[in-house]
Protein backbone atom coordinates (compact mmCIF):
# COMPACT_ATOMS: atom_id res chain seq x y z
CA UNK A 1 0.00 0.00 0.00
CA UNK A 2 1.30 3.63 -0.62
CA UNK A 3 1.86 5.12 1.90
CA UNK A 4 2.45 9.27 1.69
CA UNK A 5 3.82 9.69 5.20
CA UNK A 6 7.33 7.51 4.77
CA UNK A 7 10.16 9.84 5.60
CA UNK A 8 12.96 10.39 3.20
CA UNK A 9 16.55 9.76 4.55
CA UNK A 10 18.08 13.15 5.90
CA UNK A 11 14.63 14.67 5.47
CA UNK A 12 15.54 15.97 8.94
CA UNK A 13 18.07 18.54 7.62
CA UNK A 14 17.48 22.18 7.45
CA UNK A 15 15.50 23.03 4.09
CA UNK A 16 18.63 24.84 2.79
CA UNK A 17 20.81 21.95 2.73
CA UNK A 18 18.36 19.30 1.72
CA UNK A 19 17.71 22.13 -1.40
CA UNK A 20 21.65 22.24 -2.11
CA UNK A 21 21.92 18.40 -1.74
CA UNK A 22 18.90 17.51 -4.48
CA UNK A 23 20.41 19.95 -7.14
CA UNK A 24 23.35 18.66 -6.60
CA UNK A 25 23.71 17.17 -10.13
CA UNK A 26 22.93 19.98 -11.70
CA UNK A 27 25.46 22.14 -9.73
CA UNK A 28 28.52 20.05 -10.69
CA UNK A 29 27.65 20.83 -14.68
CA UNK A 30 28.28 24.16 -13.53
CA UNK A 31 31.39 23.59 -11.06
CA UNK A 32 34.07 23.30 -13.46
CA UNK A 33 33.43 26.59 -15.96
CA UNK A 34 33.04 28.56 -12.50
CA UNK A 35 36.41 27.47 -11.14
CA UNK A 36 37.91 28.31 -14.39
CA UNK A 37 36.92 31.74 -14.16
CA UNK A 38 37.63 32.51 -10.62
CA UNK A 39 40.77 34.35 -10.06
CA UNK A 40 41.03 36.03 -13.42
CA UNK A 41 41.31 39.33 -14.37
CA UNK A 42 39.68 39.15 -17.14
CA UNK A 43 36.36 37.05 -18.19
CA UNK A 44 37.58 35.31 -21.32
CA UNK A 45 35.25 34.08 -24.04
CA UNK A 46 37.13 30.64 -23.91
CA UNK A 47 35.53 30.44 -20.16
CA UNK A 48 32.50 31.68 -21.28
CA UNK A 49 32.15 29.22 -24.04
CA UNK A 50 32.60 26.12 -21.31
CA UNK A 51 30.32 28.32 -19.28
CA UNK A 52 27.09 28.27 -22.20
CA UNK A 53 28.02 24.87 -22.70
CA UNK A 54 27.39 23.77 -19.08
CA UNK A 55 24.04 26.20 -18.72
CA UNK A 56 22.81 24.63 -21.73
CA UNK A 57 23.77 21.32 -20.59
CA UNK A 58 21.81 21.96 -17.30
CA UNK A 59 18.91 22.58 -19.46
CA UNK A 60 19.17 26.62 -18.36
CA UNK A 61 17.77 26.80 -22.25
CA UNK A 62 19.10 29.25 -25.06
CA UNK A 63 17.37 32.25 -24.28
CA UNK A 64 18.26 32.45 -20.30
CA UNK A 65 21.89 30.92 -20.96
CA UNK A 66 22.08 34.33 -23.50
CA UNK A 67 20.72 37.09 -20.76
CA UNK A 68 22.88 35.51 -17.55
CA UNK A 69 26.01 35.34 -19.98
CA UNK A 70 25.44 39.49 -21.13
CA UNK A 71 24.52 39.83 -17.60
CA UNK A 72 27.34 38.48 -15.98
CA UNK A 73 29.85 40.46 -18.84
CA UNK A 74 28.31 43.73 -17.49
CA UNK A 75 28.65 42.75 -13.49
CA UNK A 76 32.65 41.91 -14.59
CA UNK A 77 33.09 45.18 -15.67
CA UNK A 78 31.90 46.77 -13.21
CA UNK A 79 33.02 44.58 -10.44
CA UNK A 80 36.14 45.49 -8.79
CA UNK A 81 39.12 43.23 -8.98
CA UNK A 82 38.35 40.92 -6.18
CA UNK A 83 35.25 40.10 -7.91
CA UNK A 84 34.02 36.28 -7.84
CA UNK A 85 32.62 34.90 -11.09
CA UNK A 86 30.56 32.52 -8.88
CA UNK A 87 29.09 35.57 -6.42
CA UNK A 88 28.05 37.18 -9.89
CA UNK A 89 26.70 34.52 -11.18
CA UNK A 90 24.71 33.68 -8.40
CA UNK A 91 23.56 37.64 -8.41
CA UNK A 92 22.53 37.12 -12.25
CA UNK A 93 20.31 34.04 -11.66
CA UNK A 94 18.74 35.53 -8.37
CA UNK A 95 17.88 38.44 -10.68
CA UNK A 96 16.68 36.53 -13.68
CA UNK A 97 14.15 34.08 -11.37
CA UNK A 98 12.70 36.80 -9.13
CA UNK A 99 9.45 37.04 -11.41
CA UNK A 100 8.93 33.26 -10.67
CA UNK A 101 8.68 34.18 -6.85
CA UNK A 102 4.78 34.83 -6.12
CA UNK A 103 3.89 32.60 -3.00
CA UNK A 104 0.84 30.96 -2.97
CA UNK A 105 -1.62 33.10 -0.74
CA UNK A 106 -5.37 32.18 0.18
CA UNK A 107 -7.69 34.54 -0.63
CA UNK A 108 -11.04 35.37 1.14
CA UNK A 109 -13.29 33.35 -0.73
CA UNK A 110 -14.70 30.24 0.77
CA UNK A 111 -14.06 27.60 0.19
CA UNK A 112 -10.75 28.90 -1.45
CA UNK A 113 -10.36 26.25 -4.60
CA UNK A 114 -7.23 25.11 -5.85
CA UNK A 115 -7.08 22.72 -9.48
CA UNK A 116 -4.01 21.29 -10.09
CA UNK A 117 -3.06 19.42 -13.66
CA UNK A 118 -0.18 17.45 -14.95
CA UNK A 119 0.86 14.66 -17.21
CA UNK A 120 1.13 11.29 -16.05
CA UNK A 121 4.14 10.66 -13.93
CA UNK A 122 4.88 14.21 -12.83
CA UNK A 123 3.95 13.59 -9.09
CA UNK A 124 0.59 15.45 -9.27
CA UNK A 125 -1.25 13.11 -6.66
CA UNK A 126 2.07 13.23 -4.12
CA UNK A 127 2.05 16.51 -4.44
CA UNK A 128 -1.25 17.61 -3.34
CA UNK A 129 -0.99 15.86 -0.32
CA UNK A 130 2.02 17.59 0.72
CA UNK A 131 0.52 20.71 -0.27
CA UNK A 132 -2.50 19.61 1.68
CA UNK A 133 -0.04 18.86 4.70
CA UNK A 134 1.34 22.83 4.24
CA UNK A 135 -1.80 24.09 3.55
CA UNK A 136 -2.45 22.70 7.28
CA UNK A 137 0.48 24.56 8.78
CA UNK A 138 -1.32 27.70 7.57
CA UNK A 139 -4.36 26.55 10.17
CA UNK A 140 -6.07 26.14 6.85
CA UNK A 141 -8.90 23.22 6.63
CA UNK A 142 -8.54 21.11 3.36
CA UNK A 143 -10.57 19.04 1.59
CA UNK A 144 -9.66 16.81 -1.35
CA UNK A 145 -11.51 16.58 -4.61
CA UNK A 146 -10.25 13.05 -6.40
CA UNK A 147 -10.73 14.22 -9.84
CA UNK A 148 -9.14 11.13 -11.21
CA UNK A 149 -11.74 8.52 -11.13
CA UNK A 150 -10.46 5.70 -12.86
CA UNK A 151 -7.09 5.02 -11.47
CA UNK A 152 -7.49 3.79 -8.07
CA UNK A 153 -3.73 4.31 -6.78
CA UNK A 154 -4.27 7.74 -7.41
CA UNK A 155 -7.75 7.80 -4.99
CA UNK A 156 -6.15 5.99 -2.47
CA UNK A 157 -3.19 7.68 -2.38
CA UNK A 158 -5.72 10.30 -1.13
CA UNK A 159 -7.85 8.45 1.03
CA UNK A 160 -5.15 7.26 2.94
CA UNK A 161 -3.51 10.83 3.57
CA UNK A 162 -7.31 12.38 4.33
CA UNK A 163 -7.30 9.10 7.09
CA UNK A 164 -4.39 10.09 8.86
CA UNK A 165 -4.95 13.82 9.15
CA UNK A 166 -8.24 13.92 8.80
CA UNK A 167 -9.07 15.75 5.89
CA UNK A 168 -12.09 15.00 4.09
CA UNK A 169 -11.69 13.15 0.41
CA UNK A 170 -14.71 13.76 -1.85
CA UNK A 171 -13.95 10.67 -4.00
CA UNK A 172 -16.15 7.99 -6.60
CA UNK A 173 -15.10 5.30 -8.72
CA UNK A 174 -15.44 5.16 -12.52
CA UNK A 175 -17.86 8.54 -12.31
CA UNK A 176 -17.53 12.04 -14.17
CA UNK A 177 -14.34 14.00 -12.57
CA UNK A 178 -16.64 17.20 -13.38
CA UNK A 179 -19.17 15.70 -10.71
CA UNK A 180 -16.51 14.88 -8.40
CA UNK A 181 -15.25 18.66 -8.19
CA UNK A 182 -19.16 20.06 -7.94
CA UNK A 183 -20.09 17.48 -4.94
CA UNK A 184 -16.84 18.65 -3.33
CA UNK A 185 -16.95 22.60 -3.62
CA UNK A 186 -20.63 21.76 -1.98
CA UNK A 187 -19.98 19.78 0.47
CA UNK A 188 -16.99 22.44 1.34
CA UNK A 189 -19.10 24.73 1.82
CA UNK A 190 -21.47 23.15 3.63
CA UNK A 191 -18.95 21.89 6.22
CA UNK A 192 -17.14 25.11 6.07
CA UNK A 193 -13.66 24.01 4.42
CA UNK A 194 -11.15 26.55 3.92
CA UNK A 195 -9.54 24.87 0.86
CA UNK A 196 -10.70 22.39 -1.52
CA UNK A 197 -7.56 20.91 -3.54
CA UNK A 198 -9.07 19.30 -6.79
CA UNK A 199 -7.37 16.64 -8.02
CA UNK A 200 -7.52 15.61 -11.83
CA UNK A 201 -6.54 12.71 -13.70
CA UNK A 202 -3.05 12.93 -15.86
CA UNK A 203 -2.69 13.82 -19.00
CA UNK A 204 -0.99 14.73 -22.36
CA UNK A 205 -1.23 17.77 -24.21
CA UNK A 206 -1.47 15.39 -27.55
CA UNK A 207 -4.74 14.01 -25.73
CA UNK A 208 -7.39 15.93 -27.14
CA UNK A 209 -10.28 14.88 -25.91
CA UNK A 210 -8.54 14.74 -22.22
CA UNK A 211 -7.40 18.49 -22.64
CA UNK A 212 -10.99 19.10 -23.66
CA UNK A 213 -12.16 17.08 -20.59
CA UNK A 214 -10.09 19.66 -18.70
CA UNK A 215 -11.99 22.51 -19.80
CA UNK A 216 -15.28 21.09 -19.05
CA UNK A 217 -13.95 20.26 -15.38
CA UNK A 218 -12.55 23.88 -15.37
CA UNK A 219 -16.17 25.40 -16.17
CA UNK A 220 -17.95 23.51 -13.75
CA UNK A 221 -15.77 24.44 -10.85
CA UNK A 222 -16.82 28.13 -11.79
CA UNK A 223 -20.49 27.05 -12.06
CA UNK A 224 -19.62 25.67 -8.48
CA UNK A 225 -18.33 27.99 -6.56
CA UNK A 226 -17.88 32.02 -8.50
CA UNK A 227 -14.27 33.18 -9.22
CA UNK A 228 -13.33 29.95 -8.94
CA UNK A 229 -10.89 27.99 -9.46
CA UNK A 230 -8.72 30.74 -7.88
CA UNK A 231 -5.70 28.95 -8.57
CA UNK A 232 -4.81 26.92 -11.29
CA UNK A 233 -1.68 25.06 -10.85
CA UNK A 234 0.22 22.86 -13.36
CA UNK A 235 2.39 20.06 -11.60
CA UNK A 236 6.15 19.55 -13.92
CA UNK A 237 8.51 16.65 -13.03
CA UNK A 238 12.10 18.32 -13.24
CA UNK A 239 13.17 15.47 -15.37
CA UNK A 240 11.61 16.70 -18.48
CA UNK A 241 13.94 19.65 -18.96
CA UNK A 242 13.42 21.81 -22.11
CA UNK A 243 9.92 19.63 -22.57
CA UNK A 244 8.41 21.65 -19.30
CA UNK A 245 7.98 24.63 -21.18
CA UNK A 246 5.42 22.44 -23.98
CA UNK A 247 3.86 21.68 -21.32
CA UNK A 248 3.57 24.87 -19.89
CA UNK A 249 2.58 26.24 -23.29
CA UNK A 250 -0.12 23.60 -23.69
CA UNK A 251 -1.83 23.59 -20.44
CA UNK A 252 -2.00 27.68 -19.96
CA UNK A 253 -3.91 27.65 -23.57
CA UNK A 254 -6.09 25.04 -22.15
CA UNK A 255 -6.82 26.20 -18.31
CA UNK A 256 -5.13 29.44 -17.73
CA UNK A 257 -2.54 28.59 -15.41
CA UNK A 258 -1.71 30.72 -11.97
CA UNK A 259 0.99 28.88 -11.04
CA UNK A 260 3.85 25.99 -11.69
CA UNK A 261 4.52 23.32 -8.80
CA UNK A 262 8.17 21.59 -9.99
CA UNK A 263 8.89 18.11 -8.11
CA UNK A 264 11.38 15.71 -8.39
CA UNK A 265 14.21 18.27 -8.54
CA UNK A 266 16.81 16.00 -6.42
CA UNK A 267 18.54 13.10 -8.35
CA UNK A 268 18.16 15.48 -11.72
CA UNK A 269 20.59 17.35 -13.31
CA UNK A 270 18.19 19.65 -14.91
CA UNK A 271 17.42 21.92 -12.42
CA UNK A 272 18.53 24.82 -14.47
CA UNK A 273 15.16 24.60 -16.45
CA UNK A 274 13.71 26.89 -13.86
CA UNK A 275 15.79 29.73 -15.54
CA UNK A 276 14.60 28.60 -19.03
CA UNK A 277 10.90 29.09 -17.60
CA UNK A 278 11.79 32.34 -16.51
CA UNK A 279 12.79 33.78 -19.50
CA UNK A 280 10.68 31.92 -21.74
CA UNK A 281 7.25 31.53 -19.51
CA UNK A 282 7.44 33.58 -16.35
CA UNK A 283 4.52 31.73 -14.85
CA UNK A 284 4.73 31.95 -11.15
CA UNK A 285 6.56 28.87 -9.20
CA UNK A 286 4.84 28.14 -6.38
CA UNK A 287 6.49 25.16 -5.30
CA UNK A 288 9.34 23.27 -5.81
CA UNK A 289 9.89 19.40 -4.59
CA UNK A 290 12.96 17.58 -3.54
CA UNK A 291 12.50 14.62 -1.60
CA UNK A 292 9.86 12.00 -1.21
CA UNK A 293 9.41 13.39 2.93
CA UNK A 294 5.71 15.05 3.42
CA UNK A 295 7.45 18.51 4.18
CA UNK A 296 9.62 18.18 1.14
CA UNK A 297 7.16 20.64 -1.02
CA UNK A 298 8.05 24.54 -0.17
CA UNK A 299 7.47 27.57 -1.86
CA UNK A 300 10.05 28.75 -4.50
CA UNK A 301 12.42 31.50 -3.11
CA UNK A 302 14.73 33.15 -6.09
CA UNK A 303 17.75 33.65 -4.08
CA UNK A 304 17.78 30.65 -2.30
CA UNK A 305 17.36 28.38 -5.49
CA UNK A 306 20.15 30.35 -7.01
CA UNK A 307 22.37 29.84 -3.93
CA UNK A 308 21.97 26.23 -4.16
CA UNK A 309 22.45 25.62 -7.93
CA UNK A 310 25.37 27.59 -8.20
CA UNK A 311 26.91 27.77 -5.18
Amino acid sequence: MFDLFKRAPGDERPWSERLRSGLGLSRERLARPLTAILGRKALSEESLDELETALLGADVGVTATGRLLDDLRARWKRADSAADARTLLRASLAELLSPLERPLVVGAERPFVIMLAGVNGAGKTTSIGKLAKYLQTQQLSVLLAAGDTFRAAAREQLEIWGARNNVHVIAQRGGDPAAVMFDAIAAARARGIDVVLADTAGRLPTQRHLMDELKKIRRVIAKAQEGAPHETLLVLDANTGQNALSQIVAFDAAIGLTGIVLTKLDGTAKGGVVAAMAADHPIPLKFIGVGEGVDDLRPFRAEEFAEALVG
